[in-house]
């Protein structure tokens, strides 16, 4: 199916992050998102109010990956140390902060009530949020461990690995699966797609890669995607289109049917970011994306594609 985007708006810049920002996550509702940085801050943000945001939390340290659980009142932080900061947003204090990653944590996931952190270490470890501890830790590689996604419907995690490989575990973190050289370098990111069928991943080497997720991953797609790193990739809420970002200063926005480029948010055309771009959320108010980069700035865009 052929898609027209008719309209790509900025259509606010937020500012008040004193660092380069890493990390983006959902709030409350669709409207709100909190975003962590080199500053050690968490600020809340509310897209119908995009003037002044709201500090959340301080921690010690670059924050590079936030976790937000809602029935919980709940945010957890980690750090560039490992450490793994848990905060009450009910009580306004931290709770415990654990040094267990001997390096940074870079992804933190909350599935079937547990939490699970990928560590610069190497390491996957779930923990039980009633006692904020680890209940088990599973050393995958001697490399970083960088992004974490997974498929509810074949209960199966994958992971990116700066060893160049992606692994495929079972629900009991098991590695049923190594991809080894997945790509010619760090693997940054990995994103199933809303109907599970596919798994896109993008990293060090700026290839976006497609796998087929029921015929064993089998690679189906591999095309040079950004100058530079691939950070991340982020799908649409109606599934028709996904995100990258890149450290080569550029959004690129395809065609989630076909993997196809369909327009490219760069600098000069459409004021975007002037460094690099490192995360990406696509929420469900009004369809906007949210972008964030090591200039310090969040920016908000109205993505208006036709189906």
């Amino acid at each position: 199916m052929n898609y027209e985007l008719r309209n790509i708006q900025q259509i606010a810049r937020l500012t008040g992050h004193r660092a380069s920002i890493y990390t983006l996550v959902q709030g409350d509702s669709p409207r709100e998102f909190l975003s962590g940085g080199g500053d050690g801050l968490v600020v809340q943000w509310n897209l119908e109010d995009t003037e002044k945001g709201k500090v959340l939390a301080k921690v010690e340290g670059n924050i590079f990956a936030l976790l937000y659980v809602p029935e919980k009142q709940l945010l957890l932080a980690g750090n560039m140390y490992g450490g793994l900061h848990w905060i009450s947003l009910e009580e306004g204090r931290d709770l415990r902060n654990i040094d267990h990653h001997k390096k940074g944590i870079f992804a933190i996931r909350y599935v079937g009530g547990h939490i699970y952190t990928a560590g610069g270490d190497g390491k996957l470890s779930k923990w039980q949020i009633e006692t904020m501890r680890p209940i088990e830790t599973f050393a995958l590689t001697a490399e970083s461990l960088r992004s974490l996604a997974y498929n509810e419907a074949r209960k199966e995690w994958v992971v990116a690995a700066s060893d160049h490989a992606i692994y495929l575990l079972d629900n009991n973190l098991q590695i049923k699966k190594r991809i080894m050289k997945a790509h010619d370098n760090s693997v940054f990111s990995v994103c199933y797609s809303p109907d599970g069928k596919y798994l896109l991943s993008g990293g060090r080497d700026a290839h976006l890669k497609v796998w087929d997720v029921a015929r064993d991953f089998e690679l189906i797609s591999s095309q040079a995607a950004h100058w530079f790193t691939l950070n991340d990739i982020a799908y649409h809420p109606e599934g028709h289109l996904f995100a990258t970002a890149s450290r080569d200063k550029t959004i690129k926005i395809w065609a989630a049917d076909s993997f196809k480029l369909l327009k490219v948010i760069d600098t000069a055309r459409y004021g975007c970011h002037v460094n690099s771009v490192n995360k990406l959320l696509w929420t469900k108010h009004q369809n906007q994306l949210i972008s964030c980069s090591d200039d310090r700035t969040i920016m908000v865009w109205a993505i208006d594609g036709g189906r």
